[in-house]
């Protein structure tokens, strides 16, 4: 499985997965171009892609959705709630590339894609797990918090990208309203650092995770401190690093390490 968070932050949002035959998007909330290029880097040709996977509504995740569909003739899933919401951000799509997610499963060449509810101030929001010759790699962000259906799903990933969005302090004392900080801090809101790091210990298992951090607030976190603090709290609950967990953060405006299982 190949898997390589090409844009991950509260400014816009894509991964790619491939396990060597069907190659897919999960969202794409930068502009086309962009992420065409950080394809091209990684040796990826755009027109090539079998799908986007759209996570929920918001503008950081479907921003190019329509766009990219458009020019290469990509299929877009969703739920139904989730097409409802988004349909007219996208402007006018064939009506061959709108795929309605109405089951938990499905199939796409070798690849099963698996769908899983997650807590986000959205209509309908989705993780995605993706299973393929034995290896599952899953995008979990947007969490209001780690439910147990989440847990399950990661429990199982050899690799995968989970939100750590910001550093509580750095919120409450920050320049957001009152009503953001609420929302963001809710159980419909994102992860904090230290609540990643606390959910990285409830899936942790005998085989090595391979875990991007991801989806940082440009305002209230950064990269290095995001790390030093799920780093801080898996070891003081004596997880090793590069023998558990390897951890690695996921960029914001260009592509990140490319990970395969």
């Amino acid at each position: 499985m190949i898997f390589c968070p090409l844009f991950s932050g509260s400014s816009g949002n894509s991964v790619f997965v491939s396990d060597g035959n069907t190659r897919l998007l999960i969202d794409a909330g930068v502009a086309g171009k962009n992420i065409e290029r950080e394809l091209t880097n990684i040796g990826e040709n755009p027109s090539e892609i079998d799908g986007i996977f759209v996570t929920h509504e918001h503008i950081d995740h479907i921003k190019s959705v329509g766009v990219l569909s458009r020019k290469h003739n990509i299929p877009i899933y969703a739920n139904e709630l989730t097409w409802n919401a988004m349909e007219s951000k996208l402007g006018k799509l064939k009506m061959e590339n709108i795929k309605l997610l109405d089951k938990k499963y499905i199939d796409i060449k070798d690849m099963t894609i698996e769908n899983f509810k997650i807590h986000h101030d959205a209509v309908d929001p989705r993780g995605y797990a993706f299973r393929s010759k034995n290896k599952v790699a899953a995008v979990a962000t947007d969490l209001g918090h780690f439910s147990e259906e989440v847990k399950n799903v990661l429990k199982d990933a050899d690799v995968f990208l989970l939100e750590s969005n910001h550093d509580i302090e750095m919120l409450k004392f920050g320049p957001y309203p009152y009503v953001l900080k609420k929302r963001i801090l809710s159980d419909i809101g994102h992860l904090s650092n230290e609540a990643c790091g606390n959910a990285i210990l409830d899936i942790l298992g005998d085989n090595l995770k391979n875990i991007y951090l991801g989806h940082l607030s440009k305002t209230n976190n950064y990269p290095q401190l995001a790390y030093e603090t799920v780093i801080s709290v898996l070891k003081e609950n004596k997880v090793q690093i590069g023998t558990d967990v390897s951890i690695t953060m996921a960029n914001r405006d260009k592509h990140s390490d490319v990970i395969c299982v």
